[in-house]
C-alpha cells in the first residue's frame, strides 16, 4: 500500500466477500479480518492479490526480517545516479561536450528502475480505473523523460558542445532543453520520503510491542477467599 486509498480499495474488497468483516489500516500496513468458518485465509489473500496488493498473515513474534532492505538499497543507487545528473544539469561550469548523453545513461535508470515503485502502482490503479498519489508521480517522472529523450533526438539539445544554464523562466524562442534532472530529483525525493516514513513506522510498531511486552502475563484473582492465578 502506498497511501490511504490503497487501504480502502482492500478494505472494500475484502468486505465483498460473503461473511467477512475486514478492517484495513494503512498506518501500521495490516488487515484485521474476521472470517466465516467455511473461508480459508487463503481466500482473503487471494483477493487481496486479486486487487494488486500482497498479504501474507502475521510473521512470529522475534522474526527478524528487514523489510526495508529493498528500498533502502534502492534509495541509495538512485541517489548516487541522481547527483551527478543534477549537478551537471544545473551548474553551467561542470558541462563538458557530451554532457547531456552521459546525464541520459545517468537518468535513465532513475527514471525506470528507482521509480519503479510508482510506475507499478499507477498501472495496478488504471487496471481498476482509480488514480492515486503514484499515478501523480508516474506521469510526471515519465513526461519529464520522455520530453528530454526527445530533445535530445529530435529537438536539437544532443549536439555536441550544447550548454544548458539555470533559471526561473523560460525563454521564448529557445531550443528545447532536457530536463532529467526533475525526472531524477523527484524520484529520489520521494523514494527517501517513503523509505523514512516506513522507518519511522517500523521504529512505532517495535517501540508499541516492546511496551506491551512489559504488561503482566498473568493476574491473580480473588474469588470466594480462594487466590487464583489467571493468564
Amino acid at each position: 500500500m502506498t497511501c490511504a486509498s490503497c487501504a480502502n480499495r482492500i478494505e472494500r474488497k475484502l468486505n465483498k466477500l460473503p461473511g467477512v468483516t475486514a478492517s484495513v489500516n494503512y498506518a501500521t500496513e495490516s488487515a484485521s479480518v474476521t472470517l466465516p468458518a467455511d473461508l480459508a485465509v487463503d481466500d482473503a489473500i487471494r483477493t487481496v492479490e486479486a486487487a494488486g496488493y500482497g498479504a501474507h498473515l502475521p510473521e512470529p513474534p522475534g522474526a527478524d526480517t528487514d523489510e526495508l532492505a529493498p528500498l533502502r538499497r534502492r534509495l541509495i543507487v538512485s541517489t548516487v545516479l541522481a547527483v551527478p545528473v543534477v549537478a551537471l544539469s544545473m551548474v553551467p561550469v561542470l558541462q563538458f561536450p557530451g554532457w547531456q548523453w552521459a546525464v541520459l545513461v545517468l537518468a535513465l535508470p532513475v527514471a525506470v528502475w528507482g521509480a519503479w515503485p510508482f510506475h507499478r502502482a499507477a498501472a495496478i490503479n488504471a487496471r481498476h480505473g482509480a488514480a492515486t498519489m503514484d499515478t501523480l508521480v508516474s506521469v510526471g517522472v515519465a513526461a519529464a523523460t520522455v520530453w528530454s529523450v526527445w530533445a535530445l533526438v529530435f529537438g536539437g539539445a544532443g549536439h555536441i558542445g550544447m550548454q544548458m544554464a539555470f533559471s526561473w523562466f523560460p525563454h521564448p524562442g529557445a531550443a528545447p532543453e532536457p530536463y532529467f534532472e526533475v525526472a531524477a530529483a523527484v524520484t529520489v525525493f520521494l523514494l527517501a520520503g517513503r523509505y523514512f516514513e516506513a522507518r519511522a513506522k517500523d521504529r512505532s510498531g517495535a517501540a508499541l510491542q516492546a511496551l506491551l511486552a512489559l504488561g503482566a502475563p498473568t493476574a491473580r484473582v480473588l474469588r470466594d477467599g480462594v487466590e487464583t492465578e489467571v493468564p
